[in-house]
């Protein structure tokens, strides 16, 4: 595993953290897929691939190629299917990439720059879980239920405060990107 834990042996434990990983990435991405080129562009031009790809560079040239070749397909999905979209990602599409940066993780050990370079799928999927909590726990207290989003995951949160969709898409492309460059960067210093 990457820095600070270093060479870590997680025996049956790391089976666990790979299931959640594929569970978690897969239903981030698909959390994500609302917005026309938000999960296809989160996944390759804001680069989670991308930075995976660099994250596993030094342990394993192969996935990053895979990486890279994702990213690829992801861009020419983009291509094709740019705001006005005519083409629906769906499950089918949504979890397969949750699924390759998963396996991307599992194969490599590098979970922590995964996490990272995935930050706007960690980041819907939270807002998903602050929603349901906040609103199981006010109709708890107040008999009624209270939201905290006024809709979740939280691009659709921006798009009911009057944002419209390419500005929330691009903004994420560039929240993305940070997550992009800081996992590279993790990935490379713990090689």
């Amino acid at each position: 595993m990457p820095q600070p834990f270093g060479l870590v042996y997680l025996g049956k434990p790391y089976m666990i953290l790979t299931a959640f990983c594929f569970a978690s990435m897969g239903n981030g991405v698909n959390l994500t897929d609302g917005l026309d080129g938000l999960a296809g562009g989160a996944a390759a031009l804001c680069m989670a691939f991308i930075g995976m790809s660099v994250a596993v560079l030094a342990i394993c040239p192969e996935l990053a190629v895979f990486g890279a070749s994702m990213a690829g397909a992801c861009i020419g999905f983009l291509f094709h299917n740019r705001y006005k979209a005519s083409i629906f990602m769906g499950d089918t599409g949504s979890l397969a990439l949750g699924g390759a940066l998963a396996a991307m993780a599992a194969c490599t050990g590098m979970f922590f720059p995964l996490f990272i370079s995935s930050g706007l799928f960690v980041l819907e999927v939270l807002s998903v879980i602050v929603q349901v909590s906040v609103m199981k726990v006010t109709k708890r207290i107040y008999g009624v239920a209270r939201r905290f989003f006024r809709m979740a995951p939280v691009h659709h949160h921006f798009e009911l405060c009057g944002f419209r969709e390419p500005i929330i898409v691009a903004s994420a492309y560039a929240i993305s990107f940070v997550f992009a460059l800081v996992a590279g960067y993790i990935g490379l210093i713990s090689a």
